[in-house]
């Protein structure tokens, strides 16, 4: 047989990209040790998986389906599963909005002092450079050297 292309095989399906998703997946099959629905004739696994495809040896149904399988990530859920005890988790959260409500208060307490010790020491700045009465306060004064 000739050598197979993507048109040949493109017909069936919708997209090219499906044809790639699902021919790629059956070349990875091949490649792994799953025997061949036609003659090998020292091809690739990827143009093994095309000839399938194109010839339809496997149905492209179930070749779609084997690849959502694997690529599925999540597994159906049985009923014990999907029935939940919240009881237990309710004490888990009140415990950890009681733990966050402390360590909350205690940076607000933190805040706090840290604002006082800034507040002390600017009435100290203050207090430094506030100007002192003596007798250069008033310019108008006779005694101002700058005056005389």
């Amino acid at each position: 047989m000739a050598r197979i292309t993507v048109e040949d095989c493109i017909d069936k399906f919708e997209s090219r990209f499906e044809l790639v998703l699902v021919a790629s997946n059956r070349a990875r099959k091949l490649h792994s040790g799953e025997n061949p629905t036609v003659e090998k004739n020292n091809d690739k696994p990827t143009v093994i998986a095309l000839r399938e495809i194109a010839i339809e040896t496997l149905p492209i149904d179930s070749l779609k389906n084997n690849l959502i399988q694997e690529y599925q990530t999540v597994a159906p859920l049985d009923e014990e599963e999907l029935s939940l005890d919240y009881s237990g988790s309710e004490n888990v959260i009140k415990e950890e909005i009681i733990e966050d409500e402390g360590e909350l208060s205690n940076l607000i307490d933190g805040d706090k002092n840290f604002k006082d010790e800034n507040k002390s020491e600017e009435d100290n700045n203050d207090s430094i450079l506030a100007p002192k009465n003596d007798e250069y306060n008033d310019i108008s004064d006779d005694k101002n050297p700058e005056n005389q």
